[in-house]
Parts: C-alpha cells; structure tokens; sequence
C-alpha cells in the first residue's frame, strides 16, 4: 500500500463511485463518499437499458456514426440529436472526438478486454455480498435490418474476438428460436452468449450497502462545493457545511466530473450526452409472457431493452448533445414506446414510467481511470454508454493503483 493514502474521499456516490468505494475499503482504506442525492445511484445509475455488455464495447469514433448523425440531423426522433446552439465544450469535445478516430480499432479492443475483466468482478462482489439485481445470464442479442450493418458488425466481430469475447451469428430463424417474442424483419443477427442484463440500481444500492458494512462513511444529501490541494498536502473536501482533509481523492463525479479536475489542476474533457428509457410495468400475465427475458440491442433504431425481473421491462437509447439538459421530452422517449408495442405487440404499454440521464462520455470513448497531475488526486469517470459493464474493473485497477494491491474480490 502506498504509504500516504489511508483516508480516502469520493466524490459521486453513483456506480464508480460505489464500486470504487468498495475496491478500495476491501483493501482496508478509511473512505468517504459524498453524494448530493439523498440516496446512491439517483442520477445515471437509476434507469439504464440494464445491459452488461461486452458485445457493445465498439467505440463511436467510427466513419459511419458521422456519416449516421448528418443523416440524423434533422430528425426529432433520430437515435443520435445534436443540439446546434453554440458552446465551447461541446464543440471542442467534438473536435477531440473527430481527433481520436484513428484510435477506433485499438479503443473498441481495449474496451472489450475491460469488460470482459469487470464481468468477473462484479459477479464475484455480488455473490459474495448476496445482491439481488434480476440479473439475467442470458447473453445479448443484436438484431440487423440491412445487410450492410450486419456486414459491419461481422467486421467489428474480430476486433471483439481479438479482445477475447466470441459471438455467434444468428439468421433470422435463429433469432425467433432465441427470442420468440420479439417480433420484426430482422437480417440476421449476434448473439453474446457470456453477456447479461439486470437492474443497475438495484446492484449499486446493494453494493453501497456492503460497502458501508465495510465501514465507508456516505455523506449522502451532501453538496461538495470546493476540492484542492491542502496547504500542508492531502486534499480538502469543503462543502456547505463544513471541511475535512483526506490523504486522496477519487473523482467518480459523472458528468461533473469535468468541474472538479479544473479545480483540481486537471483537465478531463467529460460532456454529458443524454440518453433516455422507459420502464414498462408488465402488470398482466399476456404483458409478462409477451415481454422478452434474453436482453436486446436492436442496431438501426440503437435501442436496447432488457427484463427486470418478472414485472419490469426496460428499454433505453438515443444520445442527445445539448448540455446539462435533463429534461424528459415526450417526443423523445414516444418512440422507445412505439418500439416496443411494434415488436411486442402483446405488451401492455399502459403504465410506462420515462426517465432521462447524462451519460458522461470522454471524446476517445474511454474512461479516465489514473492519478492526476498533483499528489493524492485520482480520477474513475468517463465510462459513457459503459457505465456499469466497465464498472468493477476500473475501480479495481484505481484501486491497485493506489494502494499496490489487486485482487478483492
């Protein structure tokens, strides 16, 4: 263990925040985790598509997800929105992220390798820990209406297998003995037998529960208002009510993360991409049996869904650059709704709950996990779409990093 850092601060109390806080108090460190909400995991943790996916690990700084969102431009329901009001951050972030396609094969590897890695982790905490998340082991299945997407994901199968993950390819007869639910005219399709699903709130709320079993302080409701570097070292935590010094801190901070490094001596290009889903209530029993159980990414509409149990269905996409906006607008999350009485046609949609997030996405599509450039400043954020999939790994290598030690789990 590096002999300086035995109290530890969070900032964020979502799922790298909690799972950090975890890696590191299995390593025997005094942690702390501030949170602004009253609760763990009230903000991009809450309402995800439920996916751990290692299958979706193909980074966006690809030709055709330029060439996608022209064509999307001006399209209300597009899966990909950008907002062409001016602003510095977002324009520059796209200049960065148009700078890192030449690093889209080696990202879309390495990404795969960290969810393939987390998938260990974060399953091994949750037995161990007795977390109920409805999880599925049912792999995911991707679904192509046009041939030249399917040739495309046949393409991004090897960076995938150089990574270390297999699928299988499906025509669309497989695609009905796989998921007899789901409805359409489908290309063909893959399917990732290792993936799963299930409710990220649900696994970060209980984590956050064995985390504080460990003895992690949550200083839930709690506004951080300044971090930096203490006069005589360590780092000071001040918020409205008071300060405290700490030997380190983890920014863990979603998509505010990009505040508190500019505070702290740093600059990590985090902007908050929105995303919407819907929660649909299978309250009858031709809902529950009309619902899917194997979790589903369909790629031309960039929609995923997955099961919640035997009552809940999830279904979330789009990405949306306008901002801090968390405004849940109508005309956005109709079309989640259309999806799934199109393809599920015996799935009431009567009671659908809606719910908005800001996805925090670097311009490379890859997560910030390292020291900062000033003594006691660490950063875990950044993980975009891949939140919870990337999760467990990034807190273990932050906490390896930090303390000399691996293995918790």
């Amino acid at each position: 263990m590096t002999a300086q850092i035995h109290t530890v601060a969070i900032l964020g109390g979502g799922i790298t925040g909690v799972t950090t806080a975890y890696a590191l108090a299995k390593r025997g460190l005094d942690v702390t985790v501030y949170e602004r909400h009253r609760y763990a995991a009230m903000e991009t943790s809450f309402a995800n598509g439920g996916q751990l996916s290692a299958s979706n690990a193909e980074t966006w700084t690809h030709p055709s997800t330029i060439l996608k969102g022209i064509m999307w431009m001006f399209r209300k329901d597009a899966p990909l929105l950008l907002n062409l009001s001016p602003s510095w951050h977002k324009y520059s972030w796209i200049a960065e992220f148009l700078g890192s396609m030449p690093k889209y094969k080696a990202n879309t590897i390495a990404t795969t390798r960290l969810a393939i890695a987390a998938r260990e982790h974060l399953f091994a905490w949750a037995s161990a820990e007795g977390i109920d998340f409805d999880v599925e082991h049912r792999g995911i299945l991707h679904v192509y209406r046009k041939q030249k997407n399917f040739e495309h994901a046949q393409r991004v199968n090897a960076l995938l297998a150089e990574g270390g993950l297999t699928r299988e390819e499906l025509s669309p007869a497989d695609i009905a003995r796989v998921e007899p639910t789901f409805e359409g005219d489908w290309y063909g399709g893959f399917l990732t037998p290792s993936d799963a699903s299930g409710d990220i709130h649900k696994f970060t709320v209980g984590l956050a529960k064995a985390a504080a079993a460990q003895g992690v302080r949550f200083r839930y409701g709690t506004d951080v208002v300044q971090a930096d570097i203490g006069k005589t070292g360590g780092v000071k935590i001040r918020t409205l009510v008071d300060s405290e010094r700490f030997d380190a801190v983890v920014v863990c901070a979603g998509c505010a993360s990009r505040h508190f490094a500019k505070q702290l001596g740093d600059r990590v290009n985090v902007y908050p991409v929105k995303g919407y889903s819907i929660t649909v209530n299978l309250d009858d029993e031709e809902s529950r049996v009309g619902a899917p159980m194997v979790s589903l990414l369909d790629d031309e509409t960039k929609l995923v869904a997955s099961r919640l149990g035997p009552d809940r269905f999830r279904v979330a996409g789009t990405a949306e650059f306008s901002g801090f906006n968390r405004d849940i607008r109508a005309g956005r999350t109709a079309p989640l709704t259309k999806w799934v009485e199109t393809h599920f046609p015996n799935v009431s949609t009567e009671r659908v709950i809606p719910w908005a997030g800001l996805r925090p996405m670097m311009p490379d599509m890859m997560p910030s996990v390292g020291p900062g450039r000033k003594p006691g400043v660490f950063y875990n954020t950044g993980h975009g779409h891949l939140g919870w999939t990337l999760s467990a790994a990034t807190a273990e290598a932050i906490a390896t990093t930090m303390t000399g030690s691996g293995g918790s789990a």
